[in-house]
């Protein structure tokens, strides 16, 4: 079965940094990007930043350019997203998924709140 576990999230003050981990299994990596994703409050889910699974090419919404970055631990079947300099508008739950659609199932997702 796939499975898609995010982990990493929390409450942090503005400027702090977190990273965030997902881990995916069931399904052939080598097959798809991998993004993550978030979902503010009130907002639809959006992508915010993607990675194919070789690791040799990303992409990321034009507002985090230069303070996150996506990456993989293929070894351990995991996706990382280093989160800095993080900002108010950053508080959102953020998923990991296959770069669709189709999605596959989501995850529960893991919360992040930015906030002094």
């Amino acid at each position: 079965d796939v499975q898609l576990v995010e982990s990493g999230g929390g409450l942090v003050r503005p400027g702090g940094s977190l990273r965030l981990a997902c881990a995916a299994s069931g399904f052939r990596r080598d097959d798809y990007a991998i993004a993550w994703f978030r979902q503010a409050p009130g907002k639809e889910r959006e992508v915010i930043a993607c990675i194919l699974n070789s690791g040799r090419m990303t992409y990321y919404i034009d507002s985090l350019k230069g303070r996150f970055t996506i990456s993989t631990d293929n070894a351990k079947g995991t996706v990382y997203l280093q989160m800095n300099g993080l900002k108010h508008e950053d508080t959102a739950v953020y998923y990991c998924n296959i770069y669709g659609p189709p999605f596959y199932p989501w995850g529960q997702g893991t919360q992040v709140t930015v906030s002094s």
